[in-house]
């Protein structure tokens, strides 16, 4: 790099002059990096900056952590490439920032991003020569530039690049109700600004206003009239108390709207004798934890049944966009898991598919223990194709959960309860006490139907009630 910079040094010094050697001052300011917005999992194309670490002038060591940043519902921390100082921050705490765009200035050697040229005017270099060395300067390092034109408030970048895109003016956006800090205008109010066709006489809530289904107008077949409708006021009494959601309990209000707006659900049940499986699970865990060293839960046997179950329906390890239906080869099982918070977070089994008993049990216990602990990847909640949720872990017999976009289906597994039960034998029937739990299976209307939804959820049942009582683990 600095053999570039001396070329273009020298090749400016012989054309300007040493009058002009000032120059050299603005291209060692150049010396600085992009710190960029790592691309962090699949599918994933933008992340939310929660808290910066490091102030503007503050030193930085290679790899060290310069910021934190939440995608979806992972927080990560985004490391310096090289050692500087941080010279400018480029978005502030609760931008949503693209992957791939700058998000900081580094200097190596402690120069400012603000530095400007020093060049007398009064015997102008050839043009093509000053130039083609900036362009080249600028190939090393440069810093974009963010301007908020004539407003009295900032905005971020991503805000700005929308209202450019959309025709928004300056007026128009300083008039705009934010929901940021500072009442700061964000992605999330701009959009609805946009949606909303302009009107902003009513503040934006932290989760979009549903809105009802298109309609056709009968003169126009190809233009639509979406009607929305904000949220009803809540009043408060005496003695309530305000809780503030936070980021993870808006992106799954968000992503639970977005779902039940997306996707018409319709829920099938199936309750399932599974005596033959808890008498065998009480026979084996002793001895998978003395060897494993960990316990052996219901949820990887579930995981197999319902991984068998969609080897034989194929179908409902799709996706849909627009017109057309996504059959996935892999097969990606999320399992839903409770936080200490109360928050919920869904990693993903990959290539369930390939995993035997043992192997599904062991990486079962470590999402569900990374989880626990904070410790999930951004890759470790992508890619998952069918989605299981253990309601029965809260001591619930069914439930009827929301499908987790853009899957078509989701099961949630009750309470296992003892039951009494009418028994068939070759005697006769007779009463006795069995081992029972429901299987609640959600999906998409859209392409799944009742008979695929239906026979899909009897399957699983039907693995689970046939289990080999003499199986080893």
């Amino acid at each position: 790099m600095w053999s570039i910079l001396f070329v273009i040094i020298m090749n400016i010094k012989i054309h300007l002059g040493p009058s002009k050697f000032v120059l050299l001052h603005q291209l060692k300011a150049m010396s600085e990096y992009k710190l960029i917005m790592p691309k962090m999992g699949e599918s994933i194309a933008e992340a939310t900056i929660i808290s910066w670490l490091k102030n503007e002038g503050d030193s930085i060591d290679i790899d060290e952590a310069v910021l934190e940043i939440a995608t979806d519902k992972v927080d990560s921390e985004v490391p310096s490439m090289e050692a500087g100082t941080l010279t400018k921050k480029l978005y502030n705490e609760g931008d949503v920032v693209k992957v791939g765009e700058a998000i900081a200035i580094i200097s190596a050697e402690g120069a400012t991003a603000s530095a400007q040229p020093q060049v007398e005017t009064q015997k102008e270099a050839p043009a093509e020569v000053i130039e083609n060395s900036i362009d080249q300067a600028q190939e090393v390092a440069s810093a974009p530039s963010i301007s908020n034109g004539e407003a009295n408030r900032f905005y971020s970048p991503l805000v700005m690049n929308i209202a450019r895109t959309e025709g928004i003016s300056m007026n128009q956006l300083e008039a705009l109700e934010g929901t940021g800090k500072d009442d700061r205008v964000t992605k999330r109010d701009i959009l609805a600004y946009i949606k909303n066709g302009g009107h902003s006489n009513l503040k934006v809530s932290a989760t979009p206003a549903p809105s009802s289904r298109e309609r056709v107008t009968p003169d126009k077949q190809d233009e639509t009239k979406t009607i929305t409708r904000s949220a009803p006021a809540v009043s408060l009494n005496p003695g309530d108390e305000i809780i503030e959601m936070d980021r993870m309990r808006k992106l799954i209000a968000d992503h639970m709207v977005m779902s039940k707006h997306t996707s018409p659900h319709v829920t099938s049940f199936v309750e399932a004798d599974v005596t033959n499986l808890v008498n065998w699970r009480n026979k084996i865990k002793g001895d998978f934890k003395q060897r494993e060293g960990e316990n052996f839960t219901f949820t990887p046997v579930f995981i197999e049944a319902i991984v068998k179950a969609i080897k034989d329906f194929p179908l409902i390890n799709i996706s849909v966009s627009g017109d057309n239906i996504i059959k996935r080869k892999n097969i990606n099982i999320g399992m839903a898991a409770a936080l200490p918070s109360g928050n919920l977070i869904v990693p993903v089994i990959k290539n369930a598919d390939f995993m035997n008993l043992t192997g599904l049990a062991k990486t079962v216990n470590d999402l569900a223990n990374r989880a626990r602990n904070n410790k999930l990847s951004p890759d470790d909640i992508q890619g998952g194709t069918y989605t299981v949720t253990n309601v029965g872990t809260f001591g619930n017999i069914l439930g009827t959960p929301i499908i987790n976009q853009p899957q078509v289906a989701i099961m949630a597994m009750g309470a296992i309860v003892k039951k009494p039960a009418v028994i068939e034998t070759e005697h006769g029937d007779m009463i006795g006490i069995r081992h029972k739990m429901f299987l609640s299976h959600s999906y998409d209307h859209r392409v799944v139907d009742g008979a695929l939804g239906g026979m899909f959820v009897r399957r699983v049942a039907d693995y689970l009630e046939q289990w080999d009582v003499n199986r080893e683990v």
